[in-house]
């Protein structure tokens, strides 16, 4: 990651070809109760993390579709670790699957599966000209 993660990633690497390790934690503003971080801020740490594995192996990709199971209340500024590996490929989809857990222990706090989607460099120089044209009043 470049810079500080608004997510609390921070290291990212690459475990053989498939399998991809996050360091993270929780912080302090993403509190959605007592101590424990909000379902907003964990799925969108596991999007961001599972994400990143096509990225990491030099590949753009969108998400798709994402699924979450929350299993444990995750809690703040505790040392944390994402697990994200690529289950199959299939033309330019990615299937990935990701696991956080609470360290040292391991214990399972969510887990997520996933579908990403490879793109080229100019889908997001299409996504400005599609908005664009929707706020001119043209298009669908």
């Amino acid at each position: 990651m470049r810079g500080s993660c608004r997510l609390g990633v921070e290291r990212e690497r690459l475990e053989g070809d498939d399998t991809a390790l996050f360091d993270d934690h929780s912080p302090r503003d993403q509190e959605g109760g007592p101590d424990v971080a909000h379902g907003g801020w964990t799925a969108a740490v596991l999007d961001e993390c599972l994400g990143h594995v096509p990225l990491l192996h030099r590949v753009l990709s969108v998400t798709a579709e994402l699924s979450v199971s929350f299993v444990k209340p995750v809690p703040v500024e505790r040392p944390l670790e994402v697990r994200a590996w690529v289950e199959r490929r299939a033309g330019s989809r990615w299937y990935i699957r990701g696991e956080l857990v609470l360290l040292p222990n391991r214990a399972l706090l969510a887990k997520a599966s996933g579908i990403w989607v490879q793109r080229d460099p100019a889908h997001f120089d299409r996504h400005q000209r599609w908005l664009a044209e929707q706020d001119a009043g043209r298009g669908d």
